[in-house]
Protein backbone atom coordinates (compact mmCIF):
# COMPACT_ATOMS: atom_id res chain seq x y z
CA UNK A 1 0.00 0.00 0.00
CA UNK A 2 1.17 3.52 -0.99
CA UNK A 3 0.09 6.86 0.14
CA UNK A 4 0.02 10.09 -1.82
CA UNK A 5 2.97 12.23 -1.58
CA UNK A 6 2.77 15.25 0.89
CA UNK A 7 1.11 18.18 -0.36
CA UNK A 8 -1.02 16.15 -2.68
CA UNK A 9 -5.16 15.98 -2.66
CA UNK A 10 -6.07 12.38 -3.46
CA UNK A 11 -9.36 13.02 -2.75
CA UNK A 12 -9.96 14.87 -5.93
CA UNK A 13 -12.36 18.48 -6.55
CA UNK A 14 -14.68 19.10 -3.59
CA UNK A 15 -17.61 21.22 -2.97
CA UNK A 16 -16.19 23.60 0.53
CA UNK A 17 -19.64 25.59 1.01
CA UNK A 18 -23.22 26.04 0.06
CA UNK A 19 -25.28 29.23 0.02
CA UNK A 20 -28.44 30.29 -1.25
CA UNK A 21 -26.33 31.89 -3.91
CA UNK A 22 -24.60 29.19 -5.20
CA UNK A 23 -21.52 27.39 -4.09
CA UNK A 24 -17.86 27.12 -3.92
CA UNK A 25 -15.94 24.14 -5.70
CA UNK A 26 -11.83 23.32 -4.67
CA UNK A 27 -9.86 22.55 -7.85
CA UNK A 28 -7.76 19.78 -5.89
CA UNK A 29 -4.84 20.42 -9.38
CA UNK A 30 -4.77 24.28 -9.15
CA UNK A 31 -5.43 24.45 -5.49
CA UNK A 32 -7.97 27.27 -6.04
CA UNK A 33 -11.44 27.67 -5.38
CA UNK A 34 -13.89 29.03 -7.63
CA UNK A 35 -17.40 30.53 -6.51
CA UNK A 36 -20.08 29.32 -9.04
CA UNK A 37 -23.29 31.06 -8.72
CA UNK A 38 -26.85 29.96 -9.09
CA UNK A 39 -27.73 32.93 -11.78
CA UNK A 40 -25.31 31.86 -14.31
CA UNK A 41 -25.34 28.21 -13.61
CA UNK A 42 -28.93 27.50 -13.29
CA UNK A 43 -28.27 23.78 -13.35
CA UNK A 44 -27.54 23.83 -9.44
CA UNK A 45 -30.42 25.68 -8.58
CA UNK A 46 -32.43 23.08 -7.54
CA UNK A 47 -30.30 20.22 -7.03
CA UNK A 48 -29.99 18.77 -3.54
CA UNK A 49 -26.64 19.24 -1.27
CA UNK A 50 -26.14 15.88 -2.21
CA UNK A 51 -26.20 16.25 -5.90
CA UNK A 52 -24.08 19.49 -5.65
CA UNK A 53 -21.54 17.87 -3.73
CA UNK A 54 -20.84 15.13 -5.53
CA UNK A 55 -18.37 16.53 -8.01
CA UNK A 56 -15.73 14.08 -10.41
CA UNK A 57 -12.79 14.92 -12.11
CA UNK A 58 -12.99 14.30 -16.14
CA UNK A 59 -9.71 14.95 -17.34
CA UNK A 60 -7.48 17.90 -16.57
CA UNK A 61 -10.17 20.89 -16.49
CA UNK A 62 -13.34 19.41 -16.82
CA UNK A 63 -15.95 18.50 -13.75
CA UNK A 64 -18.78 16.35 -13.54
CA UNK A 65 -21.38 16.05 -11.71
CA UNK A 66 -22.84 12.34 -12.40
CA UNK A 67 -26.41 12.61 -10.60
CA UNK A 68 -26.95 16.17 -12.60
CA UNK A 69 -25.49 14.99 -16.24
CA UNK A 70 -23.55 18.35 -15.91
CA UNK A 71 -20.12 19.06 -17.07
CA UNK A 72 -18.25 22.16 -16.50
CA UNK A 73 -14.50 23.03 -17.84
CA UNK A 74 -12.48 25.37 -16.11
CA UNK A 75 -12.76 28.01 -19.01
CA UNK A 76 -16.35 28.18 -18.31
CA UNK A 77 -16.26 28.01 -14.44
CA UNK A 78 -13.52 30.99 -14.68
CA UNK A 79 -15.12 33.00 -17.21
CA UNK A 80 -19.13 32.26 -17.51
CA UNK A 81 -19.47 35.70 -19.77
CA UNK A 82 -17.96 34.02 -22.65
CA UNK A 83 -20.60 31.05 -22.87
CA UNK A 84 -24.41 32.55 -22.38
CA UNK A 85 -26.58 30.08 -22.03
CA UNK A 86 -28.77 28.98 -25.04
CA UNK A 87 -31.34 27.59 -23.40
CA UNK A 88 -33.44 27.35 -20.14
Amino acid sequence: MTSASLGTNPSGPEVTNISAHGFWLFDDLTQTEHFLPFREFPWFANATIAQIALVVREGKSVFHWPSLDVDLDLERIEHPDRFPLMAR
